[in-house]
């Protein structure tokens, strides 16, 4: 595949080749996973290529996206991606922070999605913009909790998708602002493997967690579980069904 050739979806291609981070598996997961039924409208933030913001779009036929890019030039191919996708009247594409957005916007929301930058300890590699979308230097912890109350429904819905030690501090924080996780799905690379992510969902409402796993691949690589294939299956090429 060439540089600057799209990753091609069942139903919608990304360009992504000026974006700071690429299309990933993470991604894909999170915009699979994610409660988008019965959202009127939804937010991703820091969209990156736009992947996740026209997933939510396929999903629910009903559903208006705005989704937030800070990085200029990711920010203009998410907008080109989503002209030319079958639901742009209903995709948005903001050149804005996070912080800013939720400040200004008198908007509310029934999902709000993030795959966020979360390699908070981790030192800076060389590419500003990948550093930028991967790091939480701009876009800390406490700007997503306190954006998220300010900006769901009632009974909306926050979900993410971040490594353990990272979520499971997430989770704490969030709880003691009143922002309480309530679905886990635990993301094993292989059977028998510790889980690397942990796709979060989080309400205003307090109550129990709903606890699940999901693994990726088989004893093979790219020897793909039956979970995996059935929660992606209507955006990988590679999945026939």
């Amino acid at each position: 595949m060439a540089n600057d050739e799209p990753f091609r979806f069942k139903q919608f291609d990304i360009y992504h080749h000026k974006c700071a981070m690429k299309v990933g598996t993470d991604g894909v997961l999170l915009g699979a996973w994610c409660q988008a039924e019965g959202a009127d409208r939804a937010l991703d933030i820091g969209t990156g290529s736009g992947v996740i913001a026209l997933m939510l779009a396929q999903r629910n036929p009903k559903c208006i996206v705005d989704a937030l890019e800070t990085d200029y030039p990711s920010c203009i191919q998410a907008a080109g991606n989503a002209a030319c996708c079958p639901w742009k009247s209903r995709v948005t594409i903001h050149h804005i922070s996070f912080q800013e957005f939720y400040r200004q916007t008198g908007n509310t929301y029934d999902l709000i999605v993030t795959n966020p930058p979360y390699f908070q300890n981790s030192y800076p590699g060389p590419s500003a913009g990948r550093a930028a979308a991967r790091h939480a230097r701009s876009l800390s912890m406490h700007d997503l909790i306190d954006g998220a109350c300010t900006l769901l429904n009632p009974r909306g819905r926050y979900s993410m998708i971040m490594p353990v030690p990272e979520a499971m501090k997430f989770i704490a924080v969030a709880g003691e602002r009143e922002l309480y996780c309530r679905k886990i799905t635990s993301v094993l690379p292989n059977p028998g493997k510790p889980p690397k992510r942990l796709l979060l969902e989080f309400s205003l409402e307090e109550g129990g967690i709903i606890r699940s796993e999901l693994v990726i691949e088989l004893g093979r690589r790219h020897e793909y579980s039956a979970d995996f294939k059935s929660l992606t299956k209507d955006f990988y090429l590679v999945f026939r069904y």
